[in-house]
């Protein structure tokens, strides 16, 4: 049983995730169209559980398979897409400071769902302390509980996506998939 913590944020947390960046670049060398630091440690100031979150990002989909093979040279293992389609998570190599790993082709919903919100929640700093607020609230409620944690997040998320004119379809999708799934 694994226990959710979320902390204040850690100013160390960008420099981690370029640390992590260049590891994972050098197997993966020009495949990538971007590395991006996502999820709660890539927004400063907000609370967050204490591991980057990175979505290597890729021209298409034939390209996600390459990814696969070249990351597990790195002894990343490939996890499938745990019921989110267009992301493929990965289980990351000992000896590494703690992350999640995601390969995206470039315009699937689950890249535009990561980077929506990371770049809301950068330019909105009343919305990113009502979220550290909600996500330290959850995580006292739900300590042992990841699925209910992640289930409590979700509306706040969805109405960000709402906003930044995310359509119901695409909306619809993934409240599903946050509240069937944790991360």
């Amino acid at each position: 049983m694994s226990t959710v913590t979320v902390v204040d944020y850690d100013p160390s947390w960008p420099s981690v995730f370029d640390t992590l960046k260049s590891h994972v670049l050098q197997a993966l060398r020009s495949l990538p169209v971007s590395v991006e630091h996502v999820g709660g440690t890539a927004i400063p100031g907000l609370a967050a559980k204490p591991i980057i979150d990175m979505d290597v990002v890729v021209a298409s989909v034939a390209d996600v398979t390459i990814a696969v093979e070249r990351l597990r040279s790195l002894g990343y293992i490939h996890r499938g897409d745990l019921g989110i389609q267009g992301r493929e998570a990965f289980y990351s190599p000992s000896g590494l400071p703690r992350h999640h790993l995601y390969v995206c082709a470039q315009g699937t919903l689950a890249l535009a769902n990561h980077l929506t919100i990371r770049d809301y929640l950068r330019g909105n700093s009343a919305a990113a302390r009502t979220y550290s607020m909600l996500k330290k609230r959850l995580a006292k409620t739900f300590p042992t509980d990841m699925d209910r944690y992640v289930h409590g997040k979700t509306d706040f998320l969805v109405r960000i996506l709402q906003e930044s004119g995310f359509p119901n379809d695409a909306l619809a999708a993934i409240a599903d998939a946050n509240r069937m799934k944790s991360r």
